[in-house]
């Protein structure tokens, strides 16, 4: 299947690349992966720069080190409502948007229950990456739309990622909660109009669908339903783990 890359240009790392090119791949991957912020000095990464640098770092596992830092923790997962934490790490490790419900829901469910390193691992280690980015090539974003085909992906992307003067962390909460999951399109908007995100992102509501519960042993393989703000989320996910509920979708009220 052929791909549209938007506003980027794959870049690999070689072995012949010269210490220009290595800086152009580590300002590349800043760039992507933190989502176009301004990074200073002290936030560098410079352990993991210098073994990118002498080659005993892959990008890949260079990305992961970005993934895990505290820049890339501190601005997206404990800043943002969880739906757009996810949908920010589809856009900077994958450069594409959530698909489908299910998706976001396995990813929010995985940080839950296996935490943080296991969600941004998942990206890294999974068959999608390394097919399309493989060990040496930064992530760039990119859409899986060809001629007569929908232009869903392609709109949800634009989206996620307003051109090069956006910043993510300026948007803390999630941009397409109602689209993905309806499964409907997103309207193309002008960039002038204001894209939201304030300091109550994470008071926004999601709803929760469990299946098999054991808190009532009678309705236990009933259907049940939560309405938690998001930051409740991480309790009640825990509480439904722990009596076995199985999550069959999380869905921001909207």
């Amino acid at each position: 299947m052929g791909s549209i890359v938007i506003n980027a240009t794959p870049l690999e790392l070689w072995s012949t690349s010269s210490s220009d090119d290595v800086q152009a791949v580590i300002r590349a991957v800043y760039k992507q992966t933190l989502g176009n912020p301004h990074v200073m000095d002290s936030e560098r990464l410079a352990v993991a720069e210098s073994q990118l640098s002498d080659r005993s770092l892959s990008v890949r596992e260079f990305v992961r080190a970005v993934g895990k830092s505290e820049f890339y923790r501190s601005r997206y997962f404990e800043s943002c409502a969880p739906y757009r934490f996810v949908e920010l790490n589809f856009m900077h490790f994958l450069g594409r948007p959530p698909e489908a419900q299910a998706e976001i829901s396995e990813h929010i469910v995985r940080c839950v229950v296996e935490g943080y390193d296991a969600e941004i691992d998942s990206y890294l280690d999974s068959d999608e990456y390394q097919n399309v980015f493989g060990e040496n090539i930064v992530p760039y974003r990119r859409s899986n739309t060809q001629a007569g085909q929908s232009q869903v992906t392609f709109n949800r992307m634009y989206a996620l990622d307003r051109g090069p003067s956006q910043i993510s962390s300026a948007v803390k909460s999630s941009q397409l909660g109602y689209a993905v999951a309806t499964n409907s399109s997103t309207p193309i908007v002008p960039p002038s109009i204001n894209l939201g995100g304030t300091g109550e992102a994470n008071k926004k509501m999601f709803k929760i669908l469990v299946q098999g519960s054991k808190f009532d042993a009678p309705r236990r393989f009933s259907t049940t339903t939560y309405l938690v703000s998001g930051d409740n989320m991480t309790p009640q996910i825990q509480r439904i783990h722990r009596t076995s509920g199985k999550i069959i979708s999380i869905t921001e009220v909207v």
